[in-house]
């Protein structure tokens, strides 16, 4: 048995990590020479394509762990079934920083918007197979609520891959949809109060 809460350190320090690498790809190249405010400028915007894989992965990575730290189990400790799924998923977590790259420098290419998407669909699945592993796990509202996110990351990786076979340039805003479910928990309790208070 191994004690969950060394695991959710490590799990924090892995995430901190992967989101922290994610930007590592977003610099001008080395040989830029600004020779005014508009060189700049145009230069800054030039990151736009390699911007915004990384704000999705950003996006992704944030919502998997607030995501994972809402999860609440009695538990104290955790079996080996359960560790050697974590450990596969920190593995592909570890993983997003590189498709990040691939996909920000080729985001024209199907194959790169595969790698992508193909990272993201099977951390979901394994994040579905620990949820069914996790030990004396409390089922409440905010258990549904992850099932549902980790629904909408798999729509939004299948959805971008079938825009990859058309338009792999735009195949990448699938993944809005992955604020979905984040926009709906935060409008619920919005209408709740507005209708309490009316």
């Amino acid at each position: 048995m191994y004690p969950k809460a060394r695991l959710d350190a490590l799990s924090d320090g892995i995430f901190g990590v992967a989101m922290t690498l994610l930007v590592l790809d977003v610099r001008l190249p080395d040989d830029f020479q600004a020779r005014d405010a508009n060189d700049l400028l145009r230069g800054l915007l030039s990151l736009g394509p390699k911007f915004l894989p990384y704000g999705f992965s950003f996006l992704v990575l944030g919502l998997r762990w607030l995501s994972n730290i809402r999860v609440r189990s009695r538990g104290e400790t955790l079996n080996q079934a359960y560790v050697n799924w974590w450990l596969f998923y920190h593995l592909l977590v570890t993983c997003v920083p590189l498709t990040t790259i691939v996909v920000g420098r080729f985001a024209s290419e199907a194959p790169a918007i595969w790698l992508y998407a193909g990272n993201t669909i099977l951390m979901s699945a394994v994040a579905f197979r620990m949820l069914a592993l996790t030990p004396e796990i409390e089922r409440k509202d905010h258990l549904r609520a992850r099932r549902i996110a980790l629904l909408a990351l798999i729509v939004a990786s299948a959805l971008a891959i079938a825009v990859s076979f058309i338009d792999p340039r735009h195949a990448l805003w699938s993944f809005v949809l992955v604020l979905l479910p984040a926009l709906a928990r935060h409008r619920s309790p919005a209408r709740a109060a507005s209708s309490d208070g009316g």
